[in-house]
Formats: C-alpha cells, structure tokens, sequence
C-alpha cells in the first residue's frame, strides 16, 4: 500500500479486516494530505525502504530519472540508489554520500529482517555485481571504521543533489528524520530533504552517473 501525495492515488484498497488496519489506513491518508504540504522532498518508507508515501517535491526533485523495472524512486529508494543508472545525475557525490550509507543500513535490515524475501532479493541483486558485492563486503567495513559510525546516520546528514528546477540547481540538502510514534508503531520512517538554495559562486556539483556496476571497493585510508 503506498500513497503518493499530490501524485495519483492508488486504486481502492479493500476494507481492512480489523479496526486497528482501519485506523492506520486512515491515519496514513490524512498523514499524506499534511506531506503533500512541505515544501521540500519528503517520503515516508518501510524497513525495505519501499516507499509508503511520498509528496511532489519528492516526485519533482527526481522527474528527470528514466525509467527502470525495479529502481524508480517512487517504488524503493534503496533500489535508485543502488541500481538506478540515472541516481547519480540526482543524488550528488553518489558513491560516498548515499550509496556506502544506505547500504550500511541494508546490511543492518539484513541482521535484523533476514528472512525478508524483498531484502533477501535486494541481497541477490547486490551478489550478481561483484563490484558492488565486494563493496559490500569489504569496502563498506573499512569505510564505516575509518568514517565513524555517525557517518551513516541519515538525521541530520547533509548531502549534495542536483535538482531539476534551476532555482535549486546543484546544491546541499540536510537529511531530517520526521517519524511521529504513530508511524514508528507501523514500521515507518519519514525522511526530509531540506533543500539549501544554490550558491551561485560555488562550482557545480558533479552528479556521477553510476549503475551498481560501477561502485567500486573503498579500501581503508582511501576515504
């Protein structure tokens, strides 16, 4: 079941069995009408990072991508960001910024959810690259050791992106963990990227084209 405020809605769902479904049900939808109310890309996701909701400046902020079968960001943002061609042009400083810090997460998910037929998939995925399969087995350790364990905490992570609309263009957004209790008792995460305007004096950010077969091995000391 996933929402995309501002965007289309899904088809209707069937009438939940219990009165407890219900009112998540109806908690999500009135969850998605106050979404749809931030300015900046927001999203709310599960422990696959499957997208539940998500507003439109998230939707705008990656409108540029091309299609994929598995990794659009309106479907799990863990997929773009490992295996979409296209994150790179979107999510600046690629490799160290996004993809070494969602996988430190996915490793997590793998301990906790190992039976998860979605992570054990995602797992598969990464195993058929052996570039980004020795990434993460070896490359991720050495640069979680060398970075710190703060390095993969998103709330409060500022990040590089380059958006689409010219009056973001390349620029910085800082990562704000916005999860009420209500969502974290139904295994939900929001996540909010608050846009910096661009410095027109700063060089443009290089976003890397990167498909998951071109995330290299971090050795130690390299980061």
């Amino acid at each position: 079941m996933a929402y995309q405020a501002g965007g289309q809605r899904p088809a209707p769902q069937p009438v939940p069995a219990s009165p407890e479904d219900q009112a998540n049900l109806a908690y999500l939808r009135d969850y998605a009408t106050l979404l749809e109310a931030v300015p900046f890309p927001s999203v709310v996701i599960d422990h696959r990072w499957d997208v539940v909701l998500s507003n439109s400046a998230f939707a705008s902020l990656f409108a540029g991508v091309g299609p994929h079968p598995t990794a659009m960001p309106s479907q799990n943002f863990l997929r773009f960001v490992l295996f979409h061609p296209d994150a790179g042009s979107v999510l600046g400083e690629h490799e160290s910024s996004w993809c070494l810090p969602l996988l430190a997460h996915f490793a997590t998910a793998v301990e906790r959810y190992g039976h998860d037929h979605a992570l054990q998939a995602i797992r598969r995925d990464i195993a058929q690259d052996p570039i980004m399969e020795a990434a993460y087995r070896q490359g991720l350790p050495h640069w979680i050791r060398a970075m710190g364990e703060r390095a993969v905490v998103h709330d409060g992570a500022v990040r590089s992106v380059v958006h689409p609309d010219p009056r973001w263009g390349a620029t910085e957004c800082r990562l704000v963990d916005e999860t009420p209790r209500t969502l974290q008792d139904m295994g939900y995460t929001r996540l909010t990227l608050v846009l910096r305007e661009a410095r027109r004096d700063r060089p443009r950010a290089r976003g890397t084209r990167l498909a998951g077969a071109h995330l290299r091995v971090v050795p130690a000391g390299e980061v």
